[in-house]
């Protein structure tokens, strides 16, 4: 049995004072009658404890509770909700999503200030990143036809829908300055039909430059919003700072992996790129364990697998960032930062995949959210709605 604060406001009994009935029949009668009204109030236990359970409280004949309400645990030990069935292929989609959109921006930089190798590596990386997303993609999907059905329409409210069409835009403008690259690095003849095809790449070259840069920030943001437009706790709840979370590490990530494979010289701007990623990195992670520290939430990023890799995560991020800014000195230490980035950014996608999946399975992360909020309408004034009213 459940109270709430109107059942305090009840109208005044008609009639005045109810009228005793007056001998064994009336005695009789009335142990019926509050009996019966305790089946009906408080189930079989209290009728069978008698009129116990009925407590007056100085305004008439009403009924206060002398259960109190139940604690939600589990629904016959299983889930309020179901949890995903993801393996590694989602994160991993992830994380090469992540790569591939952080080498677009650093090969359109490249390209725009002259630095041939970098951009050359960046672009080859962004395509390379973009084959490895599909495939993973598709490998969870099952069925390749099932990617291609949702290219039948496009439909705004569904992530899934518009972070397909982000995916593949990104890919035909990577696919065109990826075969720009490879016109230039194989000896291919001027003249016939090679070479009016080598001069169009040349001409289309900046544009799919801009346009392969402007797809460049969707598609390392979608995938967060991906995941949070789910009743997963820990993903719903972070829905504004996840997409912050992600980009910064796809920064990182990607500026990692150039600082890994360009010589030193060519690579100030991934460095300095991979400087930013860290700080946006780093300080969406804070602001996103301090949300959910509130929502008390923080525990499937504290404690096991998930924690675990969110803890070496960051360490490897910090570090990382500590030898990039040496980085330009030693082709070793630029190695080894980089591949640290590379690694944290890994560990940031399936950790917080982990998270997010512990707190699927667990009904507490469901059911203490929904009534802290529930409180909270109900502190802020909002009671004339079945949300507040109905328990």
């Amino acid at each position: 049995m459940t109270t709430s604060p109107f059942d305090s406001y009840r109208p005044p009994e008609e009639g005045g004072r109810r009228r005793r009935r007056s001998g064994v029949r009336g005695a009789v009668t009335g142990a019926v009658s509050d009996a019966a009204r305790g089946v009906a109030k408080g189930g079989r236990g209290a009728a069978r404890g008698g009129t116990n359970w009925l407590k007056r409280d100085g305004g008439g004949r009403r009924e206060a509770p002398a259960v109190p309400d139940a604690e939600f645990s589990s629904y016959y030990g299983r889930a309020v909700i179901k949890p995903v069935p993801w393996d590694y292929k989602i994160p991993a989609y992830l994380f090469v999503g992540g790569i591939a959109a952080g080498s677009g921006l650093i090969a359109s930089g490249a390209a725009a200030t002259g630095r041939e190798l970098l951009r050359r590596n960046s672009r080859l990386t962004a395509m390379t990143g973009v084959a490895l997303s599909g495939a993973f993609l598709v490998a969870d999907l099952g069925r390749p036809e099932r990617f291609l059905n949702m290219m039948r329409t496009v439909k705004l409210t569904s992530p899934m829908s518009v972070g397909t069409w982000i995916l593949s835009g990104y890919a035909a403008f990577a696919g065109v300055t990826t075969a720009s690259e490879v016109a230039r690095l194989l000896p291919l003849p001027e003249r016939g039909v090679v070479g009016v095809l080598t001069r169009a790449l040349d001409v289309v070259d900046a544009p799919a430059s801009v346009g392969q840069a402007f797809f460049a920030p969707p598609l390392a943001a979608y995938t967060a919003v991906l995941l949070s437009d789910t009743v997963t706790p820990v993903w719903f709840e972070s829905r504004r700072q996840l997409p912050f979370v992600f980009v910064g590490s796809a920064a990182l990530a990607s500026a990692g992996v150039q600082m890994v494979l360009t010589p030193t010289e060519q690579t100030g701007p991934a460095r300095r790129f991979a400087l930013l990623g860290v700080v946006a990195d780093l300080v969406a992670m804070h602001r996103l364990e301090e949300h959910l520290t509130r929502q008390d939430l923080d525990e499937p990023l504290r404690t096991g697998d998930g924690g675990a890799k969110l803890r070496l995560a960051k360490a490897l991020t910090i570090a990382g960032g500590l030898g990039t800014l040496a980085a330009g000195r030693s082709r070793v230490v630029a190695v080894a930062s980089g591949l640290a980035l590379a690694g944290a950014s890994a560990l940031t996608r399936f950790g917080l995949v982990d998270a997010g999946m512990v707190s699927a399975k667990d009904p507490k992360y469901t059911v203490g959210p929904q009534k802290r909020r529930l409180e909270e309408r109900r502190a802020a004034g909002t009671v004339h709605d079945s949300i507040v009213t109905v328990r």
